[in-house]
């Protein structure tokens, strides 16, 4: 399967594998940063079990993690007016065990 994108006015061809294609589940994502990147580790959680396993880990440069932050706040929103939402996620998405800022 390939997509096209259009980045800064310019076509570049994107190329999605079928096995990444299938996409993989995650229910939590915990959110790391050092002074040059910034680290997602998307997680899968199971009722009853204690451990939890980190399924995918993406690694970006601030400048991407602004983009992607950017990109997901446009999607958010899209999605809302489609579907007629307004509420504020702070009101409707709890935090996990308490922690704020990494889901």
């Amino acid at each position: 399967m390939e997509a096209n994108s259009h980045n800064s006015g310019n076509e570049i061809q994107v190329e999605l594998a079928e096995e990444i294609a299938q996409g993989t589940y995650a229910n939590l994502a915990i959110i790391a940063h050092s002074s040059s990147e910034f680290i997602i580790d998307f997680i899968r959680m199971v009722p009853g079990v204690p451990k939890a396993k980190v399924k995918s880990r993406i690694i970006l440069t601030p400048d991407n993690a602004k983009r992607l932050l950017y990109a997901l706040e446009d999607n958010i929103r899209k999605f809302e007016e489609q579907k007629g939402s307004t509420e504020s996620y702070e009101n409707i998405i709890p935090p996990i065990n308490g922690i704020k800022g990494e889901a």
